[in-house]
């Protein structure tokens, strides 16, 4: 688990709410508290749609909402003069994009050993910190995966223009 301080907090929402920088990640659940304090659970009602076979294959894969599903409804509940109170945002890594860091990093886990790879972003009306986190559904010794998911952060961070400080 690392926590990254984020420098810009205008230019970090802007990539949160107004581009896609975030869009194909999985939005686990949201607490935006404005006004009142709303809440998103994330969780797909999967028998609410009606699938092609190949949308079929895909939402049997996820768990939640991508990000780029439910970032008009944050934005509507964020848009407006006043910045929130208080967010909170958890992210999960997709799981197509799991296997494939697994896969491209030689690591011995398996993708259903894996309970998720995640973003949780806090932001307390000041300061926002976005800190790592791994959840395995097996024991094991091997940090490998969570320091990977640490430095992946910092790559996207970087890559993406949005200042930080470790802490």
């Amino acid at each position: 688990m690392r926590a990254f301080q984020i420098q810009d907090v205008k230019g970090f929402m802007s990539h949160l709410l107004l581009s896609t920088t975030f869009d194909r990640f999985l939005l686990a659940e949201a607490s935006i508290t404005t006004f009142n304090t709303f809440f998103i659970d994330g969780h797909l009602h999967k028998d609410y749609f009606s699938y092609d076979e190949e949308e079929q294959e895909t939402a049997e894969l996820c768990t939640y909402s991508f990000w780029e599903q439910l970032r008009p409804f944050a934005l509507s509940l964020i848009k407006g003069k006043k910045t929130p109170l208080a967010m909170k945002i958890v992210f999960a890594l997709a799981p197509k994009n799991v296997e494939k860091l697994i896969q491209q990093n030689h690591l011995s886990l398996r993708p259903e050993e894996i309970g998720g790879l995640f973003f949780n972003v806090l932001y307390d009306g000041q300061k926002l910190t976005v800190t790592t986190g791994v959840s395995l559904k097996t024991f094991t010794l091997d940090q490998t995966l969570s320091q990977l998911w640490d430095e992946l952060a910092a790559v996207f961070f970087r890559k993406h223009g949005i200042p930080f400080t470790t802490l």
